[in-house]
């Protein structure tokens, strides 16, 4: 695949089309961003790693309050193009982190699973929002450990390795990627974007499957929201 990296225009004119389509709003290219309805944006992270097909974008709630109201996330693609590995990524973040934020804005229950504070799924004195599992791989069992995720929730086993080391009050998006096969595996968890070491081997020792032939990998992201009155 040709490493040429995408304009980023065209990398967010993709994610306006996405997002456009499933909110049934338009978004478009607009100063540098994908701009969506009211104070909506999505921004696209300089490229730090070489890779065409790696993505970071920031979800921007209020673009008068970046800080405290930016949800930032990176995802790769695949593909034989660049054209069609940046276009899944989207697609993936989309599924993922793409689904928490839009169900964050419609509180219906169309997009994610909800997860009030107390409840024994979820993160204690936290509601949280639930993205979608998708997965990917090859072989017989290439999804295995994405079946693995839908049937055993994550955050109750995060919680005492994240608990107490958020730099942010409110809310919090936590990313988890995971899986493997063939002699190797990945486990890892981000925190607002940013690798978290504890986290990341809390997940690793989970029992989640080892496919003994072919690849299996499992993508999902969680929204944390702080309980006030909690």
């Amino acid at each position: 695949m040709d490493e040429t990296r995408l304009a980023d225009d065209v990398v967010l004119g993709l994610v306006a089309e996405r997002l456009s389509a499933v909110m049934g709003r338009p978004w478009e290219v607009r100063d540098g961003m994908a701009k969506g309805p009211g104070t909506l944006a999505v921004m696209l992270g300089e490229d730090h790693t070489g890779s065409a097909a790696h993505l970071d974008l920031h979800f921007v709630l209020n673009v008068d309050l970046p800080e405290e109201t930016t949800i930032s996330d990176c995802v790769s693609g695949y593909g034989g193009t660049v054209e069609e590995a940046v276009g899944r990524a989207v697609e993936m973040w989309l599924g993922t982190t793409g689904s928490a934020l839009l169900e964050l804005l419609a509180q219906d229950g169309t997009h994610a699973g909800h997860f009030p504070p107390d409840d024994p799924a979820g993160f204690p004195g936290w509601h949280a929002v639930h993205g979608g599992i998708i997965g990917w791989g090859t072989g017989d069992d290439h999804d295995v450990v994405q079946r693995w995720a839908v049937d055993h929730v994550l955050l109750p086993h995060l919680a005492p390795a994240l608990k107490g080391t958020f730099e942010r009050e409110r809310l919090i998006g936590v990313k988890a990627f995971f899986g493997g096969g063939e002699g190797g595996e990945t486990a890892e968890i981000r925190v607002d974007g940013a690798y978290h070491e504890p986290g990341s081997r809390v997940l690793a020792e989970l029992p989640w499957p080892r496919p003994a032939s072919g690849l299996s990998y499992a993508r999902t992201f969680m929204l944390l929201i702080h309980d006030e009155a909690g």
